[in-house]
């Protein structure tokens, strides 16, 4: 699949209104048949910024739902304003806020896929799961949205002479969070029960603290810590599960540990809306600087 040109545009399905193969797109990322995907991370529920980056073509842009709290249209319009403002070429993912079934329903309904927090148990994953699938074949008791999708102008199957809703079950993809010491406990089993499971997350800062230990961006080298985050790696590694995670040192300006990144990560959020805003008073302290500095002796014959 070439996607230097297309972007996640190969992955789109016959209606933007329709999740992307998100699912199919994280497989060809973790086989190395594509590069990672890259994506960026929106703290701030803004529609114009979203509108304004989605051209930018970003592989994916995570909506956090779960903590910047707006309504359930907003979400929605960030979801389609990163479909359609990027042509195809961006995958919106939403952090649902919670395991609310009613909640993963709105998300998916946008044509969004999804990022589940705080899993822990292998009940709370089959939940998470059951409400992200259509039939009972799917384990799946998610709602038919019956207008989300209208008749003749957005609800064309993804294979011709396939049921629509059972097709949409391999459109959008599912990714969880584990943010405790229980949840990389548990996961081993996670995975056993809940194979449908498509990319986890190692919500490393949520981790760190639930473990006692300084958020830190969620980097340290406590024993302890260091022995939980290899765990999760090495249960990812066993059930042949692709991970996601972050790489903030781009925002530093040093690109080169994306590479090395990649090794483990097939879905990197690299950069952040709110770190770059933050910028500006960087900005603006340097103008002031520049300001506060004695004349110079030109300067002061001029005057």
């Amino acid at each position: 699949m070439d996607t230097s040109s297309q972007g996640m545009l190969a992955y789109a399905a016959p209606s933007f209104f329709q999740p992307h193969r998100a699912r199919d797109a994280v497989r060809d990322a973790y086989k190395g048949r594509i590069p990672p995907l890259l994506g960026y991370y929106a703290g701030l529920s803004s529609i114009p910024i979203t509108r304004a980056v989605a051209p930018m073509n970003f592989d994916c842009v995570w909506i956090d739902w779960e903590h910047t709290a707006c309504n359930v249209e907003t979400m929605t319009t960030m979801v389609h304003e990163t479909i359609f403002m990027s042509q195809g070429r961006t995958i919106p993912w939403v952090r649902v806020p919670g395991h609310d079934h009613a909640n993963i329903g709105y998300a998916l309904d946008a044509g969004a896929s999804i990022i589940v927090p705080q899993v822990e148990t292998v009940e709370q994953a089959k939940h998470v799961m059951a409400s992200t699938k259509f039939g009972t074949r799917s384990n799946g008791n998610r709602s038919v949205p019956p207008f989300r999708l209208m008749p003749q102008l957005a609800d064309m199957s993804l294979t011709p002479g396939r049921d629509l809703h059972q097709g949409l079950n391999d459109q959008a993809a599912v990714m969880i969070q584990i943010e405790s010491l229980e949840g990389i406990n548990n996961l081993d089993a996670i995975l056993t029960e809940v194979p449908e499971i498509d990319i986890v997350w190692l919500g490393s800062v949520d981790a760190r603290v639930s473990m006692n230990f300084p958020a830190n961006l969620g980097v340290g080298d406590e024993p302890e810590w260091i022995q939980a985050r290899e765990k999760f790696f090495e249960i990812a590694k066993k059930h042949d599960k692709p991970v996601g995670g972050h790489c903030f040192e781009v925002l530093r300006g040093t690109i080169q540990p994306l590479q090395k990144l990649a090794e483990r990560l097939s879905f990197i959020i690299m950069t952040v809306d709110v770190f770059h805003l933050m910028k500006m008073e960087d900005d603006l302290k340097e103008a002031r600087d520049l300001f506060r500095r004695p004349a110079t002796r030109t300067e002061t014959s001029d005057s």
